[in-house]
C-alpha cells in the first residue's frame, strides 16, 4: 500500500514540520513517502503526482485549505479508488462540512502522531484509531478519545535528514521545543492546550546541530519561548557555541515576562543580527486585552524592546478588530508601537479560527466575519466596514514603505512631526487611487509617495528631501534623477575630486539638503543647516554614505 504525506505550503521557502514528523516516526512502513508543494503551483501536476498513491494524507491550514480541497476533488475524479485523509489545525475543529464532502474519506483531529501510526498500521481496520473522523454507511463516526503523545519519543528524531541538504539553506527550517501554551488568548488556537510539554533537551540540541549545519533561517515554533529562564539561556548558549556565519534564529517571546537574567545574557553575549524576536503586542488597549483573557504590561514590554533593540532584530505584531478596540484605540496602539521603530511591524486583522473562543462568542460583539478562510473580520460593534477598509489600505502602505525598508528615513521623520497613522492612512488611500495595489514599479513607489506629500504637505521641504534620500539610498546602481536635483556637474566633480573619490570605478549622487542628515541619523532630530549628502553606488549593495570633510559652507555625511 502506497501512502503519501503531502501539503501545499504558502511559499517555496517554507517547510512543513508536521509531515516530516509523521514520516520520520513511521519511515519503516513500506510504501510511505512525503512531498511538499505550494499553493501557487499548477494543480494538474500535483494531482498527477499524488494519483499514483493509494492513500494521500494532506496537512491543512487556513492558508491552504481551499486549494487543498480543490486538489482532493481532482484526485478523486482522476482516481475514484484513492483514499484521502486530512489533518492539521484547519480540520481539527468544526469539520462537519469537510468530512461530508464526497472526496474526503478521513480526518485526523488534533495531534497526529498516535492516530496516524494507528491508521497506517491497521488500515483498513480503522475503527479503533484515536481522533479519527470517517464515514460509515452514510453516518459520520467520530473517535474522540486521543492519548497524549509522549515527547520523549523525539530523543533520536531528526526532521530534515531526508531533505536535499543543498536546498535547506534557501528555506525556513522550523523546530518546536515544546507544545501547549500557558496563556488563554481568545483568538489563538494555542490557548486550547494550556498544558506545556517539553521535548528532551538532548533531542532539541541534536536537531539544532543539523539545522545550523545546513540551514540559514531557523524558526522556533514555541508560542512563548522564554517561559523557562534556565532552558532559554541554555538554548541560547548552545546556539552561540555552535553558530555559523549567516544563520539567524527567530523566537516568539512574551517581552513583559522576560527574566532579567535573560536580558543580562543577551547584553553580554549575543552579537547583533543573530537572534530575531517576534513579539505579539496586539493592542495597547487593556480593556481589549482583558476581553480576550490576555494580560500584558505594555510599558514593560516597550522598555524591554528598547533595552534589547541594539542586540535583537524585532518583529512586532498588532491585531486590528479585537472587541472593545475602537478606531481611535487602534490609532493610539499603532502610533505607540511604531515609535519603537522595529524593523518589521505586522498589522494583522482578527481572524475567527475554528475552535477559538472568539469564534464561539462572536455574536455578543456584533462581529461579522468571512465564512471562508482565513475567516477575517468584516465589521463589528467597534469598527465599521469603511474603517476596516481604510486600515487595510494603511496596512498596505506600511508593508510597501516600512517593512520593505523603502522609506525608513521618511517615515521616522513623519513620526516625529505628524501622526504616522494618519500619514500612512492617507498614503495608502492615495496609492489605491493611482495604482493597482499589487502592480507597480519601484519608481512608482517613490513617485506616489512624493505626489502624496506634495499634495498634503506642500510646504514641508524637509519631508520631500527625505523622500529623495530614501529613493537614492534604495538603489544598487545610480537611478534616474527624481524629486530634487543634484548639484551642478562642475561642482559635483570638484567635491568628488577634493575627497579623492574614485569616479572611474564608482558612481555618485550629490545632494544639497536644508538639514544636518548626520544629526538626524544619530539623534533623530532636525537641525536646519546647509548640508551636502554624498552617496556611493557599488552595484553589489544599496547606496552607501561617504565620509567627507567640510567643503565650502556645507557639512557632509559621516558613516
Amino acid at each position: 500500500m502506497q501512502i503519501l504525506l503531502a501539503t501545499l505550503n504558502s511559499k517555496y521557502i517554507h517547510t512543513n514540520l508536521a509531515i516530516r514528523i509523521l514520516y520520520q516516526l513511521n519511515k519503516e512502513h513500506k510504501g510511505l513517502a512525503w512531498k511538499e508543494f505550494t499553493i501557487n503551483e499548477e494543480q494538474e501536476p500535483i494531482v498527477e503526482f499524488c494519483s499514483h498513491f493509494d492513500i494521500v494524507c494532506l496537512s491543512c491550514y487556513i492558508w491552504n485549505i481551499t486549494p487543498t480541497l480543490a486538489v482532493a476533488k481532482l484526485l478523486k475524479e482522476r482516481n475514484p479508488n484513492i483514499k484521502i485523509l486530512l489533518g492539521g489545525p484547519e480540520v481539527s475543529y468544526e469539520y462537519g462540512d469537510i468530512i461530508n464532502l464526497p472526496e474526503i474519506d478521513y480526518i485526523i483531529s488534533g495531534e497526529g502522531e498516535i492516530p496516524f501510526q494507528q491508521f497506517i498500521q491497521s488500515y483498513p481496520n480503522i475503527e479503533h484509531v484515536e481522533g479519527l473522523i470517517y464515514k460509515k454507511e452514510n453516518n459520520i463516526i467520530e473517535n474522540k478519545n486521543v492519548s497524549v503523545f509522549d515527547l520523549e519519543n523525539y530523543n533520536h528524531f531528526m526532521p530534515y535528514t531526508d531533505d536535499d541538504s543543498t536546498s535547506l539553506a534557501s528555506k525556513v527550517l522550523y523546530i518546536e521545543t515544546s507544545r501547549g501554551c500557558p496563556y488563554k488568548c481568545g483568538f489563538c488556537l494555542a490557548s486550547l492546550d494550556n498544558k506545556v510539554r517539553n521535548l528532551p533537551n538532548a533531542a532539541i540540541k541534536n536537531m539544532l546541530l543539523f539545522m545550523i549545519e545546513h540551514g540559514r533561517t531557523i524558526k522556533f515554533l514555541d508560542r512563548t519561548f522564554n517561559i523557562k529562564k534556565d532552558f532559554t539561556i541554555d538554548i541560547f548558549q548552545f546556539i552561540l557555541d555552535n553558530h555559523k556565519p549567516n544563520v539567524v534564529y527567530q523566537f516568539e517571546i512574551t517581552a513583559d515576562i522576560i527574566h532579567p537574567d535573560i536580558i543580562q545574557f543577551i547584553e553580554e553575549k549575543v552579537p547583533y543580527g543573530i537572534f530575531r524576536f517576534e513579539i505579539g503586542i496586539q493592542t495597547v488597549n487593556q480593556k481589549a486585552n482583558l476581553e480576550v483573557k490576555r494580560k500584558q504590561n505594555f510599558e514593560k514590554t516597550k522598555s524591554i524592546i528598547q533595552q534589547l533593540d541594539h542586540k535583537i532584530e524585532m518583529h512586532l505584531d498588532l491585531i486590528v478588530g479585537l472587541a472593545l478596540d475602537y478606531f481611535d484605540d487602534i490609532k493610539y496602539s499603532f502610533e505607540e508601537v511604531f515609535k519603537l521603530y522595529a524593523p518589521e511591524l505586522q498589522l494583522g486583522f482578527l481572524k475567527f479560527l475554528k475552535g477559538t473562543p472568539v469564534r464561539d462568542t462572536y455574536q455578543q460583539h456584533g462581529f461579522v466575519f468571512d465564512k471562508n478562510p482565513p475567516y477575517q473580520i468584516i465589521q463589528s460593534n467597534y469598527l465599521s466596514k469603511e474603517e476596516l477598509h481604510n486600515i487595510v489600505l494603511l496596512e498596505h502602505a506600511l508593508e510597501v514603505y516600512w517593512n520593505k525598508k523603502r522609506a525608513i528615513n521618511t517615515l521616522k521623520y513623519v513620526t516625529e512631526h505628524y501622526s504616522i497613522f494618519d500619514f500612512l492612512l492617507g498614503l495608502g488611500t492615495y496609492f489605491a487611487t493611482v495604482s493597482d495595489l499589487h502592480r507597480y514599479t519601484l519608481k512608482n513607489i517613490y513617485e506616489f509617495l512624493y505626489q502624496y506629500a506634495n499634495q498634503h504637505f506642500a510646504e514641508d521641504i524637509i519631508l520631500k528631501e527625505f523622500i529623495a534620500i530614501d529613493y537614492y539610498l534604495h538603489h544598487k546602481i545610480k537611478p534616474q534623477q527624481l524629486f530634487i536635483e543634484e548639484i551642478s556637474s562642475q561642482q559635483k566633480q570638484e567635491i568628488l575630486n577634493q575627497q579623492q573619490l574614485n569616479t572611474h570605478k564608482f558612481r555618485y549622487t550629490v545632494l544639497d539638503l536644508h538639514f544636518d542628515y548626520d544629526i538626524f541619523k544619530n539623534e533623530n532630530k532636525i537641525e536646519f543647516t546647509p548640508y551636502t549628502l554624498i552617496l556611493k553606488y557599488v552595484a553589489l549593495e544599496k547606496a552607501i554614505h561617504i565620509s567627507t570633510s567640510k567643503i565650502c559652507s556645507n557639512k557632509f555625511v559621516q558613516v
